[in-house]
C-alpha cells in the first residue's frame, strides 16, 4: 500500500512557530511531528510514501532526503500554489493510483493503529474511510455524523455543545479506493471536507467512519503544540523518545555540558551539544532543543527551547516556546 503525507500547508494557527519552519518540522520530543509519523507508518510496515510540499520546503527534503535513513521510500510533490487537501492527492494520482492508498497528515501526533483502520477499511468495501476519534468538546473540531453501520451522513465544523449531532471528530487520516480520484478535478484546488465529502454525500456514494483509540491530536495551535510534547514525555502517546535516560524521566541525546550545579527535574529531554551553565534549573515537562546554551542561573519552567536558542543568564522561561530565526 502506497501513502501520501500532506505537508504542503503554511500552517498559520502554529504562526510565529511556523514562520520558522513547516509545520510538519515542529518538533515534538526534539523530532519533527513528521519524523513520528513516518515512525509510525514503518512500524505498520508501509514504507512507499510521497509528501507534498510548498512552505520551506527545503527544510523537509533536506532532513529527510530519500527517506533511507529511516527506512522508507520517500518521494516529494511540490506545489508552486496550494492543491488543498482533495487537489494534492489528485496531483499524485500517478504515485497512488490502482490500488487502495492511505492519506495522513504530516502534522498530526498520534499512535492510532493503522493496521487496524486499513482492515476496516477493506471489510466494508467503501469507497473512503475517514479515521475518526471521540471528543470530549465537539466545538473545537470538525465532526462526523454516521449512522449505525458507521455509513457518513453529515458534517458538522465545529458545533457548539447543545447543536453537535456528534462527538467524532475528523482526524484527518482516510484510506481510499483509487476510484476517488475520478471524483476530483485535475489541476485545480480542491478540499476533501469542504467539497467532496459533501459532494458524495448529495451523490448518496456511501463511505465509512472507524473510529480509532489510541493517541491523536492535530497540533493545531502553540497550545496543542505544547500540549503535545508534554504528552509525548509523559507517555501519553507512543514516540520514541531520542537519547539515553541516564535517570527516571531524564533522557539526553549525544554530548552536552551539564555544570554540577544544575537542577534537572524531570520529565526533561536535552538535545545534543547543549551548554548548561551554574545553578541552572529545568523543570519539566520541558524540551531543550539541540545546540541550547542556558546561560548560568537560566530557568526553564515547563518551556520548550527549540534548537540552538541561547537563554541569557538569569533569563526564565516559563511555560513557553523560545526559539530563534536561523542565522
Amino acid at each position: 500500500m502506497r501513502i501520501m503525507i500532506m505537508a504542503a500547508g503554511k500552517g498559520t494557527r502554529l504562526s510565529p512557530l511556523t514562520d520558522l519552519m513547516p509545520k510538519p518540522m515542529a518538533p515534538i520530543a526534539n523530532r519533527p511531528a513528521l519524523h513520528h509519523i513516518l515512525c509510525l507508518l514503518r512500524r505498520h510496515g508501509l514504507r512507499e510514501v510521497v509528501i507534498n510540499l510548498h512552505h520551506l520546503p527545503d527544510m523537509i527534503t533536506d532532513h529527510f532526503g530519500d527517506g533511507a535513513r529511516l527506512g522508507m521510500d520517500i518521494t516529494y510533490s511540490y506545489e508552486p500554489e496550494l492543491l488543498g487537501t482533495a487537489g494534492g492527492v489528485k496531483n499524485n494520482a500517478a504515485f497512488l493510483g490502482g490500488e487502495t492508498f492511505l492519506v495522513i497528515s504530516g502534522d498530526a501526533l498520534t499512535d492510532i493503529d493503522i493496521t487496524g483502520l486499513v482492515s476496516a477499511h477493506r471489510r466494508r468495501g467503501s469507497i473512503a474511510t475517514l479515521a475518526v476519534k471521540e471528543v470530549g468538546d465537539p466545538s473545537l473540531y470538525g465532526v462526523v455524523v454516521a449512522d449505525d453501520d458507521d455509513r457518513v451522513v453529515g458534517f458538522q465544523e465545529k458545533p457548539t455543545r447543545e447543536e453537535a449531532r456528534s462527538r467524532l471528530c475528523n482526524c484527518g487520516i482516510y484510506v481510499f479506493e483509487p476510484e476517488i480520484l475520478s471524483y476530483i478535478p485535475d489541476g485545480e484546488f480542491d478540499d476533501f471536507g469542504r467539497r467532496l465529502f459533501p459532494d458524495l454525500l448529495r451523490s448518496g456514494v456511501p463511505f465509512h467512519i472507524h473510529a480509532v483509540g489510541g493517541y491523536w491530536s492535530d497540533v493545531g495551535n502553540l497550545a496543542e503544540y505544547i500540549r503535545g510534547n508534554v504528552d509525548a514525555l509523559s507517555g501519553k502517546v507512543e514516540v520514541g523518545l531520542p537519547g539515553t535516560e541516564v535517570r527516571p524521566g531524564v533522557w539526553i541525546d549525544g554530548e552536552i555540558r551539564l555544570a554540577s550545579s544544575a537542577r534537572i527535574e524531570p520529565p526533561v529531554i536535552i538535545g545534543s551539544e547543549c551548554d548548561i551553565g551554574e545553578d541552572v534549573v529545568i523543570e519539566g515537562p520541558a524540551v531543550i532543543g539541540h545546540g541550547c546554551v542556558l546561560g548560568d542561573g537560566a530557568h526553564v519552567a515547563r518551556g520548550l527551547l527549540l534548537a540552538h536558542t541561547h537563554l541569557p543568564p538569569g533569563t526564565t522561561v516559563i511555560e513557553g516556546v523560545v526559539g530563534r530565526r536561523p542565522d
